[in-house]
């Protein structure tokens, strides 16, 4: 599953490296960083930040959103998602998610307004949303759309790296994630202007004028800084030539799990649209009824299986938790639940089942054995 499992002697090496040749005060290594992911996708333009959340923040300045704006969000996502647009003044608006477990195109048509600036569909845990559909509609509506793919890096759609087929794409690098700096982040995109707005907000608002120091530099926005350090950039390079194997391992793993899994009756996989071919860093299932999932948890738990976000962090990944949130805009406890209970209904029957790169073959076998038992019992 996340890079983490691959972290060693080669990313030492790189620090090494990167101490021995005195590279703290050279942009190079961030710049190569950023050269080799946007290669690895085949987009023109990446802007390396200092994680996935402050991705969406700088994508979404970049993509021109202002305070007041309403950009339309998934109620499952992490609570970054959200977190973000509040941040730079705008308004969340939640849609409900389909049986893909990601943005229900339908839901996302009926909640757009005059006041709609941006969209932003997330990749959850692996599986494209119904990007086609989404493109459709914004492009009918002149909105914007910014992915969030920071759960999904690896995953393709129509044969080409997911994530590439939107206005901006947002990917985070944490200690979760496929590929991992510790901490950092990626803005991407095929829009220049876009792309060095992006640079500029996240440096303070440097426009990097190759005619002048930087201490005399020009500048047209007001800026932060969300940069990336130099040594998360270098260990990126190394793991970003893991990738491939990351990729492959997780779905050789996740086939064994499926395999075991998919002859249940009662038992419903996650629907995977047709252009999509998963990360598969996790297989998602469901129960007919909410009972039956919980008490499959509880019997996995004991037997010393663990689930990933679904539900064992649910709370931080689905809205109808976010009371704490959206009481701001006028909704009520009460309101959030009827809101966000189609959602609810799918993800309270759902289990999420991690699927881990170094496992060895003969144990992912067996806890495939183990699910499949504890499935049949549950079902039985």
């Amino acid at each position: 599953m996340p890079g983490f499992e691959l972290l060693g002697k080669e990313e030492k090496d790189a620090i090494i490296e990167f101490f021995d040749k005195g590279l703290f005060t050279s942009p190079s290594i961030i710049r190569e960083f950023e050269e080799r992911f946007a290669e690895y996708l085949g987009v023109k333009y990446a802007q390396s930040v200092s994680s996935g959340t402050a991705a969406i923040k700088v994508a979404l300045v970049a993509a021109g959103v202002k305070p007041g704006d309403e950009v339309i969000t998934q109620a499952f996502t992490f609570i970054a998602t959200v977190g973000v647009i509040i941040d730079i003044g705008a308004v969340p608006v939640i849609v409900n998610v389909n049986d893909t477990l990601n943005m229900d195109p339908v839901e996302l048509e009926k909640a757009i307004t005059p006041k709609t600036k941006a969209i932003i569909p997330v990749h959850m845990l692996g599986v494209a949303a119904e990007i086609d559909k989404i493109i459709e509609i914004a492009k009918k509506y002149k909105i914007t759309i910014i992915d969030d793919n920071c759960q999904s890096l690896g995953a393709e759609w129509n044969g080409k790296k997911l994530g590439i087929q939107s206005d901006v794409c947002t990917w985070s690098f944490d200690s979760g994630k496929g590929l991992t700096t510790g901490e950092g982040g990626m803005v991407t995109t095929n829009d220049k202007e876009v792309y060095l707005l992006a640079r500029e907000y996240q440096d303070h608002g440097h426009e990097n004028n190759p005619n002048l120091p930087r201490g005399r530099d020009t500048r047209r926005i007001p800026g932060f800084n969300y940069r990336i350090s130099k040594i998360s950039a270098a260990i990126g390079l190394v793991q970003l030539k893991k990738l491939d194997f990351v990729v492959e391992t997780n779905r050789n793993h996740y086939k064994i799990y499926e395999d075991a899994l998919k002859g249940i009756k009662g038992l419903n996989f996650r629907r995977i649209p047709d252009k999509c071919n998963p990360l598969c860093d996790c297989l998602i299932f469901s129960f007919p009824e909410k009972d039956q999932a919980s008490n499959f948890v509880s019997m996995i738990n004991s037997k010393g299986l663990v689930t990933k976000n679904v539900p064992d962090a649910i709370e931080w990944h689905f809205a109808r938790h976010w009371d704490h949130i959206f009481k701001r805009y006028g909704i009520s406890k009460e309101e959030l639940n009827e809101l966000t209970r189609p959602s609810a209904e799918r993800l309270d029957r759902s289990v999420a089942i991690p699927v881990m790169v170094k496992m060895e073959h003969a144990q992912v076998e067996r806890n495939a054995n183990m699910l499949y038992d504890s499935a049949r019992e549950i079902l039985s």
